[in-house]
């Protein structure tokens, strides 16, 4: 019919929206940070498995003791290293990011499984955190990397995925200082009596 009038219908916009650059330039960032963290705990787990006097370059006195924290259970949650779930869930989100940027318009159940893979995530940090605090009673700098760039990645990730959050926007970043400063407020209390050896 189209045809016979000479009118050509106008295309019908079926196509998921694209990511938008700010999740996206997050997803590529904070993932490259991510997975810079994971590879560096990745090698010095390496070279603690093949000499267990191996001292990591991470560990800088009794607070900032890496190898007390690769020696721990939590430091292998699921029976293996955790840094190799850096690994594998940084590269995807950096992949992500990355295709983000050139206009990957994914559909909605990519959108909410990349959240639900960020919601793990933030949820496993804070258990790892708090047995940081609590029960290891050290830090591992490169896990701290990991631990500000996962909460970022989540509220960002939150914020784009679900509508009801559109509120958030122009104030994440407050949440997020917030949010930093209540995790930073918990490591200071925690090693209160130990600051004055940190470079012991």
């Amino acid at each position: 019919m189209a045809e016979a009038t000479g009118v050509v219908p106008a295309p019908q916009e079926t196509g998921a929206p694209p990511l938008s650059r700010g999740l996206s330039w997050w997803w590529a960032v904070g993932g490259a940070l991510g997975l810079l963290a994971a590879g560096a705990l990745t090698l010095e787990k390496i070279a603690k498995l093949r000499d267990p006097s191996y001292v990591p370059s991470c560990t800088l006195g009794k607070v900032f003791a890496c190898g007390t924290v690769m020696d721990s259970p939590q430091a292998a949650a699921f029976g293996f290293p955790n840094p190799l779930i850096g690994l594998a869930a940084f590269s995807v989100v950096v992949t992500v990011g990355v295709v983000g940027l050139i206009g990957f318009a994914p559909p909605r159940w990519f959108r909410v499984g990349m959240w639900a893979g960020t919601a793990f995530g933030v949820g496993f940090v804070h258990w790892l955190i708090a047995s940081s605090l609590f029960e290891i009673h050290a830090l591992c700098p490169y896990c701290m990397v990991v631990w500000a760039v996962t909460i970022a990645l989540f509220l960002h990730t939150s914020v784009d995925t679900w509508p009801a959050l559109a509120g958030l926007r122009r104030v994440r970043g407050s949440v997020l200082a917030i949010w930093y400063a209540a995790v930073l407020a918990l490591v200071v209390t925690a090693f209160w009596d130990d600051w004055s050896t940190l470079f012991s």
